[in-house]
């Protein structure tokens, strides 16, 4: 599937005088160090668009964090292999498609090439596969094949769910709001003959008007979930994945997204591998704040989303985009506002007429200072910060002796700001 991802970028060498020390990170649950050194091998599985709109800046927050994870991890020698899912088969998609009276392939199409133009721009490094979960219909039967077989699935009418009866005490929310969540985004609680209210669909008989792929379950496609659980432990553990055992524990070393994935998503994914395996799915859960717009939370159904291909049409420099995301702490919830955006065209003006001097002072120092922001949970605010009050002395002191394209490297190596 290496085949679906954008071109890769450049990542720039890092002299040899600087450490990098192990990264810790805010995790949601699990170890909240990432200490892979040189050579060791890091899984990271990142949640991917459902592409019936166009790429947002919530989208571009989310996917610029473990961007940072994964450029920190490469930069300290680890082997690194990432996987992202496209979910091109789904409700939010085939409603869309029926609204604007167009095929869902084609609207799937279309935003998913608008969404690797926009990672591209914005500096993103690609996934080592980027799947559609319409080219994994064989994995998904594979895995639910499996669950049958070990009692965790029920049928109502031709639908077959999974039995979270094992897993709910692990339930990270109580029970009521998790029932409300479940219903807001995308569960069924009410559905008659259901065992527990909070139980998911794993594979969705044939409706008619309605996209379905046959298979040994009947006609149908797969429930939001389970795509996501084969996606990451075929692509990161090998075709093998169903047979493996023991240790260690975790499947994969990190599970990331948006934090409105944490429930039901990222929980019901975690208990179907559990179920799979026997194994925890990740070592480290973390997940991104949300992107909120002039002080209203932003969602399409307020209307008030803001896409990065829009910005970028209008004119707007794509690194001064990156610039701006990364103004504020990655697990915060945050608002985007045109005095955000202004303030980091002008930080990004500054830093690049820094950057054009023959001669600049204090490399060293700001890299080691960029290094450890990051290394302390992602503090890009500070790292950012780091760099405003490099670019400010440079115009003040006349004994630079050094070469601008030291901090240019790294800029571009750990922060993915190419300027």
């Amino acid at each position: 599937m290496r085949m679906n991802s954008w071109p890769s970028a450049y990542l720039p060498p890092l002299a040899d005088s600087f450490t990098l020390p192990p990264l810790h990170v805010k995790a949601t649950s699990g170890e909240s160090v990432l200490d892979f050194k040189s050579g060791d091998n890091f899984t990271m599985y990142v949640c991917g668009i459902t592409p019936y709109d166009a790429t947002h800046l919530g989208h571009a927050a989310t996917y610029l964090t473990f961007d940072l994870i994964n450029r920190y991890l490469r930069a300290r020698g680890s082997r690194v292999s990432f996987v992202e899912n496209i979910t091109d088969i789904d409700d939010p998609l085939l409603e869309r498609a029926t609204r604007d009276n167009v095929d869902w392939t084609q609207l799937a199409d279309s935003q998913i090439d608008l969404f690797r133009s926009d990672m591209s721009a914005l500096h993103i490094l690609p996934p080592d596969h980027f799947v559609p979960v319409t080219q994994t219909m064989d994995l998904v039967e594979n895995a639910l094949t499996r669950l049958i077989s070990q009692g965790f699935t029920y049928k109502v009418d031709n639908d077959f769910y999974f039995d979270t009866s094992t897993f709910l005490k692990d339930l990270p929310i109580a029970y009521e709001e998790a029932l409300k969540i479940f219903s807001e985004r995308g569960g069924d609680p009410d559905r008659p003959g259901k065992r527990d209210r909070l139980d998911p669909i794993l594979w969705i008989a044939a409706r008619p008007g309605e996209p379905a792929w046959e298979s040994s379950l009947g006609k149908g496609r797969p429930g939001w979930h389970i795509e996501c659980s084969v996606i990451a432990l075929r692509y990161l553990l090998g075709e093998n994945y169903l047979n493996q055992s023991g240790s260690p524990t975790h499947c994969i070393s990190l599970q990331g997204g948006g934090s409105d994935l944490i429930f039901p998503h990222h929980f019901m994914s975690a208990a179907q591998v559990k179920a799979l395996t026997g194994r925890n799915f990740a070592r480290t859960f973390v997940h991104t704040g949300m992107v909120g717009l002039d002080g209203e939370k932003m969602s399409k159904s307020k209307g008030n989303l803001v896409f990065v291909s829009k910005l970028l049409n209008s004119g707007e420099d794509a690194m001064v985009i990156r610039h701006a995301l990364l103004s504020s702490h990655y697990s915060s919830d945050r608002m985007w506002t045109e005095q955000v955006l202004q303030a980091s065209r002008e930080r990004v003006a500054k830093i690049r007429e820094a950057l054009s001097k023959q001669y600049v002072s204090g490399s060293a120092e700001l890299i080691n200072s960029v290094i450890t922001a990051l290394a302390q949970d992602l503090n890009t605010p500070v790292a950012l910060a780091a760099i405003d009050s490099w670019a400010s002395s440079l115009f003040e002191s006349e004994s630079s002796t050094e070469s601008p394209g030291e901090v240019s490297r790294a800029l571009d190596l750990l922060l993915g700001l190419a300027l």
